[in-house]
Formats: structure tokens, C-alpha cells, sequence
């Protein structure tokens, strides 16, 4: 398949955008980047490779965003504000969704519909779907334009800002951004996940059989049913795929249906096309044995159905673009606070296994009270001058990633850089030289929640 032959081209490519801010990725991370960049008057080029925004929690059909709180196992406290908690509300309120101060789960498609909506407020914002980012023109450690190629052909965009949203720190890596990629010892990533939807659940049959049928089998309480996928496999029953349910993602607003955090994809690279091509082959392959098998031996799933695939595959891990400040494994456990902070996080280090099915031994669930600062630097990608990245691509090592990589920090981030963005452009510096308490002042105004004097106490 591989041919080696290259070829030479020149062409001239019209500039057909012209803005403040270009924000490349529509997910968790890109459309809190461009709402907040949008209402501080700032002029938004929104690029998604979709149909939709809202990334993994879309077309990636994760309907299930977590968490909310310091850890414990129930939430005294918020930490997550800002656009994440602000269509949180819109979505309960408008009947999509149930929350419980510790995790929001909703309907996918509703979500789309809301973003939409947000971004639409903002008159100084233009989306376009269905565009991949191509490559960028730097000079000097400034991207003076950014490349899009869609069906409209080849156009390029000249910002005088950039954020990375991409997941994969696609633009931060073609500007020239060092970067980590995968585990430190060997390069190895975290698996791949295809998220699906059945139909036709019995959700109290569900609950019965986790809360009382099988720990009077198995002797324990198990959220993801380990011992039993672990004795289907040994007795031939299902492919050994996975082994721990990472997620049946249901609410009362939808009570037939759940969405299934169960494929898994390993060995392969997000960043290759070829790779994310195979995993999202076998991803479905995958979410269709894991229906048949449900419908077999998981009471509740007796007469459900295959409802959806994900249109994007779920990726954990690839690159992470090197920045001003590093955060570390050390950071997190200490629970650091930062004189940059812009947020909070407190998931448990999620890491699923690198080279075989299932989580792995460096998954580490921390104490009660957890949680940490995310500093402003760690979005600021070195020698480059006028480019931020925000979502699973940011600064910090692998360990480290498997807390921060999730959906609320993608949120909290996505603000932060929206915001800083805009006051770059608006007082003329770079990023890097912004003033970060009038960054901390316009955040706590957009309703986030930056350092402990804003964490809202649950009666």
C-alpha cells in the first residue's frame, strides 16, 4: 500500500477568513473556546471535522460527563463552573438530561442542538462542519495562517490567534511544538473506544442483578462486572475484547436506552489515519458482539437492541504539546495549587490497558477530598507565540493525562483559552503576556470556578 514516490506542487490558496481567533476542533474544549472568545467581542472561526459539536460527547455518543466534585463518594462540593455547568443546567432544565452534583448524563442528540444554540447567540462566530485542518504557515514561532481543506477546496484562514482544540494537538505539531506522545517507557497509547446506544433495556432488571444477583455470586459489588465477562471469556462464552464495563450511561429522560463504554481498541495510533480507520472497523465489529452477548447474560438486555455506533471514535491518548509549564503525576497526587490556576480537576487516574484488554495496574483511585489547580502555562505550547491548546493534548505526562484528559477539564480549559485569546488580541501581546489575575477576574465573571475561594459548597 505504501508507495514512496513524492511529488512537488505550488499553489495559491485564497485567504477566506479573516478573524481574531480561529479555534481548530468543535469539541468539549474548542466550543467553550469559541463561545468564550465570542463574548468577549472577539471575531471566531470555528473548524469541525463533523456534523455536529460536542466532539466525544456527541458524535462520539459519550452521554455522560463526569465529574463535577472533589472526589468522594457523595459530592460535598463543585468545582466545575463556567460553560461545562452552564449547559449542564440548560440540559436539565430543559428535561435531556439528570445531574447529581456528581456526574450530568443526557441525551446526545439534545446536546448537539444546545451548542448550536450557544454558538449561535454569538453573532461574531462562523462554524464550518464537515473541514479538516491541513497544515500552517509559520514564521518565526508565529502561525500566520492556517490551511483547511473541505468541500470547498483548499482555503486558508489568517488569525491572529490559534487555539488547538483537536484532541491530538494537530496545529500545535505542524507549527513545530515538541511534544510526548503515548507511555514513557515504551510510546504505548491507551485503546480506543467506538461508544454505542442499545435500545430496549430493562433498567430496574439492570440494577437488581448489580445491586443484589451478582455480588451474592461473585462475593462483591462491582461497577463494571469484571468477574463476569472474566467468566464468559474463560469458558469460551465471548471474545476476550474486554473485560470491565467502563460505562452504561443512562437517564430517566431516556429510560429504554443506554450508551455502552465497552470496545476496545488497542496498539493503534490515533494520529494515523489507517490506524483510526481499523479501530473504528473493529470498534463496531466489537460494539455488535457486545450486544449479542448483553442480550445473553446481562439481565435487563434480554429483548434490547443496537441503536447506534458512534459516528467518531473515542481516542484517550496521543500527543501532548509540550508547554510553559509541565504538569506531573506529583503535581495531581499532592493535590498542587498554582498562581496561574484556571480550574480545577479531581478524576481518578483513568488509564485503560496500553497492550491488552481491560484497565490497567496504574489505574489509582486518590482519597477522599482530591483535587487540583490546572495552571495557565500548561496551555501556552513552547516556541510558539500566538497559539494555545486546550482539551487532552495539553502539557503533562502520561500518567498525569489519565485524570485530566476528560470532559469537564476539556470544558474548564476551553475557557480559559477563549478568554486569553481574546484579551491577547485585545491588548496586542501574546498569550504568554497577559495579566493572569485580570484572566482569573473574566473567568470567575463567565461563572468558572478558579481557585478556592469559589468552590461552592453542597448543603
Amino acid at each position: 500500500m505504501h508507495h514512496m514516490e513524492t511529488i512537488n506542487i505550488q499553489e495559491s490558496i485564497a485567504v477566506n477568513y479573516v478573524v481574531d481567533v480561529v479555534v481548530v476542533g468543535g469539541g468539549p474544549a474548542g466550543v467553550a473556546a469559541a463561545v468564550q472568545a465570542g463574548r468577549q467581542g472577539s471575531s471566531v472561526l470555528l473548524i469541525e471535522q463533523t456534523g455536529c459539536l460536542g466532539g466525544i460527547a456527541t458524535a462520539g455518543w459519550h452521554g455522560h460527563i463526569c465529574m463535577y466534585c472533589s472526589q468522594a463518594p457523595l459530592a460535598y462540593d463543585r468545582i466545575v463552573g463556567g460553560f461545562c455547568y452552564e449547559i449542564t443546567k440548560d440540559i436539565v432544565e430543559q428535561g435531556y438530561g439528570s445531574y447529581d452534583d456528581w456526574a450530568l448524563d443526557f441525551e446526545v442528540e439534545r446536546l448537539k442542538l444546545i451548542l448550536e444554540q450557544k454558538v449561535a447567540q454569538c453573532a461574531n462566530i462562523q462554524v464550518l462542519y464537515y473541514t479538516q485542518f491541513s497544515d500552517v504557515v509559520v514564521k518565526n514561532g508565529t502561525v500566520e495562517y492556517v490551511l483547511l481543506q473541505n468541500k470547498s477546496g483548499r482555503q486558508a484562514v489568517k488569525a491572529k490567534m490559534v487555539i488547538d482544540c483537536t484532541g491530538d494537538g494537530d496545529v500545535a505539531a505542524a507549527a513545530g511544538a515538541p511534544f510526548e506522545k503515548g507511555r514513557e517507557n515504551d510510546g504505548a497509547l491507551q485503546p480506543m473506544t467506538l461508544m454505542f446506544q442499545i435500545g430496549g433495556i430493562d433498567y430496574d432488571r439492570l440494577c437488581h442483578y448489580r445491586e443484589v444477583e451478582y455480588p451474592a455470586k461473585y462475593g462483591r459489588k462491582d461497577w463494571g462486572q469484571d468477574f463476569l465477562w472474566r467468566d464468559l471469556q474463560e469458558r469460551g462464552l465471548m471474545e476476550p475484547f474486554q473485560n470491565h464495563t467502563c460505562g452504561l450511561w443512562w437517564t430517566p429522560t431516556r429510560p429504554d436506552q443506554i450508551g455502552v463504554n465497552f470496545t476496545h481498541i488497542f496498539g493503534k495510533d490515533p494520529t494515523n489515519t489507517e490506524d483510526l480507520t481499523y479501530a473504528t472497523i473493529e470498534g463496531r465489529r466489537q460494539a455488535y458482539e457486545t450486544v449479542k452477548v448483553f442480550q445473553k447474560y446481562l439481565p435487563g438486555f434480554e429483548n434490547s437492541w443496537m441503536s447506534h455506533t458512534a459516528s467518531l471514535i473515542g481516542t484517550r491518548e496521543s500527543r501532548r504539546i509540550l508547554g510553559d509549564y509541565y504538569i506531573t503525576t506529583d503535581d495531581l497526587r499532592k493535590c498542587a495549587k498554582f498562581y496561574d490556576s484556571i480550574g480545577y480537576g479531581s478524576f481518578f487516574f483513568d488509564v485503560h490497558n496500553c497492550t491488552n484488554i481491560g484497565m490497567d495496574e496504574e489505574v489509582e483511585q486518590p482519597p477522599v477530598g482530591f483535587r487540583y489547580q490546572i495552571p495557565y502555562r500548561a496551555l501556552l505550547p513552547q516556541t510558539l507565540h500566538n497559539v494555545l491548546v486546550a482539551g487532552r493534548c495539553i502539557s503533562c505526562d502520561h500518567h498525569a493525562l489519565g485524570s485530566l484528559r476528560v470532559m469537564p477539564q476539556c470544558f474548564i480549559e476551553g475557557d480559559a483559552v477563549g478568554i486569553a485569546a481574546s484579551m491577547a488580541v485585545q491588548r496586542g501581546v501574546s498569550p504568554r503576556n497577559i495579566d493572569i489575575r485580570v484572566l482569573q477576574e473574566a473567568l470567575r465573571n463567565a461563572g468558572a470556578i478558579v481557585t478556592e475561594q469559589d468552590i461552592v459548597e453542597l448543603g
